[in-house]
């Protein structure tokens, strides 16, 4: 009995060992099967423009909030500094990012980069600075106040002389400041992320007017805040561009704020993060705007100030960054990132009427394009960084044909990659900024890249996309958190 006990209790365990070993296989057979038929992606969003920590409609309604703009202003020991030379806009006097001071630069660096004369702390931005006078201006955010906030330094030794400002809450978005103030003998004017425009004294800092873009004209904040430097027609007159439902772009006196003239924006676009750009053509002097839906060209002459000289819906792209490219001849280099391309149109004139035509279109694996930056246009050539979707040239430094710019002229090549960050030309040089903060220093050239020099001038840097400023040798550049000032002066 015993034996059969054992044997029925041996066979008990074979069919519960054998059940076992089916109902595994049963659930590695459905484990199999749902992992080769569930796709992982399927979950994931695919970031694309406005959708990186961007600001809520909620967010956007509380910019309703009353603004004291001009309400902040505290004085510091700082004095402005003897130094020669000026930066007065984004750009430069020229809004073409060439420096024509004539200031010799050095030819190369020792391995620990050129001087730097002085470095300081900002809030989380990436606005680019303007000098004047031996000031140097920079908006900036402090977080804990909650205030945006126009700075001046002294260009000699970076002490800070005044700031002047006002609260308004702003969460960061890659970054929160991102605009470089113009400025005048007189007057400094900027334009906050959340497309407040203040004007304040040169001097003291002292507060002159404001406006609020939101509140008084119903402008649209751009997805990554505003990106629009404000630019000054002549000495006098501040040109800024709301793109609100009822006003396109507009003028205001920098003595008193008072506006000088309006332009009607009856097919309601909006703003973009370009910058307006100055234009001369058929001996007319304008002011070009790329916005979120068109572009167009306002007069600046005198009695017909505000006028639309041209307009064209050639380039519409919802995301735009780099500002128009002006040249001489009529010709306007217009480019964006996310697969946008580029784009060269021509502003035709005759007998004082301006027509728009496109002379080339083409996507960023077929040609020169620019993702962040404005490029270059410099002896009868193009210059840009290409963007990280250009198969092949992918954040190389380049240089294109001028008359066809799917005809690459040279590159930097694949071991000289330089992101997001800002080029210029300066001394017959080209000094390029890559994201973490290295300075590239190269020969300007249409013939070849022929790298002259190279320094991490901002250790541990990230995100230094700023767009430079340079007076009398002194180049002021930044990453996200910090500004330094360099000499680059031949020693």
């Amino acid at each position: 009995m015993k034996a059969d006990s054992n044997s029925m209790n041996l066979k008990k365990e074979q069919k519960i060992t054998a059940s076992v070993a089916t109902i595994t296989a049963l659930i590695c057979v459905f484990s199999l099967s749902w992992w080769f038929s569930h796709d992982p992606t399927s979950d994931l969003i695919i970031h694309g423009p406005d959708m990186d920590n961007s600001p809520t409609a909620e967010e956007l309604a509380a910019n309703m909030q009353l603004v004291t703009i001009g309400e902040l202003h505290s004085v510091y020991d700082g004095t402005p500094g003897i130094w020669p030379g000026e930066w007065t806009i984004f750009r430069g006097n020229a809004a073409d990012n060439i420096s024509t001071e004539n200031v010799q630069l050095a030819n190369s660096w020792p391995e620990s980069g050129p001087p730097v004369v002085w470095d300081l702390e900002l809030g989380e931005g990436h606005a680019g600075a303007a000098i004047k006078n031996g000031r140097v201006y920079v908006l900036d955010y402090d977080e804990e106040d909650k205030a945006d906030l126009l700075r001046c330094f002294s260009m000699d030794n970076g002490e800070e002389i005044w700031r002047s400002g006002y609260h308004v809450k702003i969460k960061r978005n890659h970054g929160i400041s991102r605009t470089v103030p113009a400025v005048t003998d007189d007057y400094v004017v900027t334009i906050g992320p959340k497309c407040h425009v203040m004007c304040v004294t040169a001097d003291s800092g002292k507060y002159v007017w404001g406006l609020d873009m939101v509140r008084d004209y119903g402008t649209k904040i751009p997805g990554w805040y505003t990106g629009q430097c404000p630019y000054i027609a002549g000495d006098s007159v501040a040109v800024i561009a709301p793109a609100g439902p009822d006003v396109l772009i507009m003028g205001v006196n920098l003595a008193d704020g008072q506006i000088m003239w309006q332009t009607p924006n009856p097919k309601h676009w909006e703003m973009s993060h370009v910058c307006v750009m100055p234009m001369t053509l058929g001996g007319k002097r304008m002011a070009v705007y790329s916005a979120v839906g068109g572009m167009v060209g306002i007069s600046l002459e005198p009695g017909e100030e505000g006028t639309v000289l041209w307009e064209t819906k050639l380039w519409t792209h919802s995301v735009l960054a780099p500002s128009p490219l002006i040249m001489p001849d009529g010709r306007i280099f217009l480019t964006a990132g996310y697969g946008a391309g580029s784009m060269v149109i021509k502003i035709n004139s005759a007998d004082g009427v301006y027509t728009a035509e496109a002379l080339q279109e083409y996507k960023p694996n077929d040609g020169m394009a620019c993702e962040q930056q404005t490029p270059l246009f410099w002896n009868d050539h193009f210059f840009s960084i290409q963007p990280k979707d250009a198969a092949g040239l992918r954040q190389e430094f380049v240089c294109y044909n001028p008359n066809d710019c799917t005809r690459l002229i040279w590159s930097s090549g694949e071991t000289q990659r330089f992101g997001l960050g800002p080029f210029m030309i300066a001394d017959d040089k080209f000094f390029i900024l890559n994201d973490d903060g290295v300075l590239t220093m190269a020969e300007a050239s249409t013939r070849s890249f022929k790298k002259l020099a190279q320094a991490h001038v901002i250790p541990d840097g990230i995100d230094a996309w700023a767009p430079f400023a340079i007076a009398g040798g002194r180049m002021i550049l930044r990453d996200a958190t910090r500004m330094i000032c360099l000499d680059l002066r031949a020693q």
